[in-house]
C-alpha cells in the first residue's frame, strides 16, 4: 500500500482513496460516513429560519389573542344592549333613556315598578341562566372531547327534568321545593351516570353513551308519570318542562346569582389543568396533572352549573349544546373560550326571550320553544356531519 503524493492513498489495485476522516470515507470496521451536508455550497446553513418561524407563530398568537379579547368585548357589549332593550318593549314602552336612567337611581316611580318589578326579574333569570348553560356545556364539551357531551344530551337535565316532574305531580311541590328537587335530581343523575361510565377511570365516549341512555330511561319516567297525573297538574308540569321564564321574580334571580357568584370562582380554578386534560389522560398525567381528581371537579362543577340554571327556568333546550361552537367558531377556535361561550349562552336565552314576548302580539311562548328551534337543526346538522366523516360523535 502506498500514497501518491498528494495525500491520497493507493489500494493495490491502484485506485485512490480519500484520506481518512474525509466526507464519504469508510472507518475501519464501520459503515461509511455520511455528508449530512454542513460543508456542501448547495445545502448552505440557514440560521435565521428557526427566528423567522418563531416570529411568525407569536404573530399568529398574537392574532388569535386580539380575536379573542374584541369577541369578548363584542359579546360583552351586546349582551347589555339586548337586555336594554328587553326591558324597554313590552305592552307599556319604556325609553332605552329612561331604563338606563333607573339604573342610576333617576327613573320615576311607575318605571320603577314596571323595570325594577315586572321585567328585570325575568331578564336577568334569563341571562344568568344562559350563562350558567353556556359555561356548563362548554367545560363538558371541551373535558369529554365530543361536540354532543352536553347536559340536555347527556342525561343531567333530564334528571333535574324527572326530579320536577315527580315533585309538581306525585308531591303536589310547587316554587322552592321544585327547584331543589330539580337540583337534587340533577346531582343524582350525574353521579349515577359517573358511576356506571367508570371503568379504571371515566373515558369521554363512554360517559357519553351512558348518558344518552341514561336520559332516554329518565324521558320515560317522565311520560309515564304524566300520563298518570290529573290534567291540570300535568299541565303546570308540561309548563315547567318546556323551559319558561314566565312569571320569573326576584325569588327566582337572587338565588340563582348568588350559586353563580359561588360556581364563577369554581370554575376559574379548576379550569386551569384543562388544556393538559385535552391533549388526552396519559400525556396530562405525564405533565403531573392529577387526571380523575380534577376530571371529576370540572365535571362536579359543570353538573352543578346545570343543575341551578334547570332549576330556576327548567330545561331549556339546546343552549349548552350551541353555544360552546359559536363562540369558538367566533374566536376562530382561539384556546378553551370559556368566557365567550358563557356569554354567548346569555345573548342567545336573552335574545330567545325577547322573540318569545314579541313574536306573536299578546302570545308568551316558552323560552324553550324558540332555542328548540335554533337548536334542533344544529344537532342534525352536527350528526349528518359526523357521520359522513365516520365518526360516531
Amino acid at each position: 500500500m502506498a500514497t501518491d503524493g498528494t495525500g491520497g492513498i493507493l489500494d493495490r489495485a491502484g485506485s485512490e482513496r480519500t484520506p481518512s476522516g474525509a466526507p464519504g470515507t469508510r472507518p475501519a470496521g464501520g459503515p461509511p460516513r455520511r455528508d449530512w451536508g454542513g460543508d456542501r455550497p448547495d445545502s448552505p446553513r440557514r440560521p435565521g429560519a428557526n427566528e423567522a418561524a418563531r416570529h411568525a407563530v407569536a404573530r399568529a398568537r398574537r392574532g388569535q389573542g386580539l380575536r379573542n379579547t374584541a369577541v369578548t368585548l363584542g359579546l360583552a357589549v351586546a349582551v347589555p344592549v339586548v337586555l336594554v332593550v328587553s326591558l324597554s318593549l313590552g305592552d307599556f314602552p319604556v325609553p332605552a333613556s329612561e331604563v338606563l336612567a333607573w339604573f342610576v337611581g333617576g327613573a320615576q316611580h311607575t318605571t320603577d315598578f314596571i323595570i325594577g318589578g315586572l321585567r328585570l326579574p325575568r331578564a336577568l333569570t334569563g341571562l344568568l341562566v344562559g350563562v350558567a348553560l353556556g359555561l356548563s356545556g362548554a367545560l363538558f364539551q371541551s373535558l369529554l372531547r365530543n361536540p354532543l357531551a352536553s347536559p340536555d344530551i347527556i342525561g343531567i337535565t333530564s334528571g333535574a327534568s324527572a326530579s320536577a316532574v315527580i315533585s309538581i305531580v306525585v308531591f303536589g311541590a310547587s316554587g322552592a321545593a321544585v327547584s331543589i328537587g330539580a337540583v337534587c335530581g340533577a346531582l343524582v343523575t350525574a353521579l349515577a351516570i359517573y358511576l356506571l361510565a367508570w371503568r379504571h377511570g371515566v373515558a369521554g365516549q363512554r360517559l357519553v353513551l351512558v348518558g344518552i341512555g341514561v336520559a332516554a330511561i329518565l324521558t320515560a319516567v317522565i311520560s309515564y308519570v304524566m300520563t298518570r297525573s290529573r290534567v291540570e297538574t300535568a299541565e303546570a308540569a308540561l309548563v315547567w318542562l318546556t323551559g319558561s321564564l314566565h312569571s320569573r321574580t326576584w325569588a327566582h334571580a337572587t338565588p340563582l346569582l348568588w350559586c353563580l357568584a359561588v360556581l364563577l370562582p369554581l370554575v376559574v380554578v379548576l379550569s386551569r389543568p384543562l388544556r393538559a386534560l385535552q391533549l388526552g389522560d396519559d400525556s396530562a398525567a405525564g405533565l403531573g396533572v392529577r387526571v380523575e381528581r380534577s376530571r371529576l371537579g370540572l365535571i362536579t362543577v359543570g353538573v352543578a352549573l346545570a343543575a341551578v340554571a334547570t332549576a330556576a327556568a327548567g330545561p331549556v333546550s339546546f343552549v349548552a349544546l350551541v353555544a360552546a361552537p359559536i363562540a369558538r367558531r367566533l374566536t376562530a377556535g382561539a384556546g378553551l373560550a370559556l368566557l365567550p361561550s358563557a356569554l354567548t349562552g346569555g345573548l342567545l336565552v336573552l335574545t330567545a326571550d325577547l322573540i318569545a314576548l314579541h313574536l306573536i302580539d299578546g302570545v308568551d311562548f316558552p323560552v324553550g320553544v324558540i332555542t328548540g328551534l335554533v337548536g334542533a337543526p344544529y344537532l342534525l346538522w352536527l350528526l349528518a356531519v359526523s357521520n359522513r366523516g365516520g365518526r360516531s360523535g
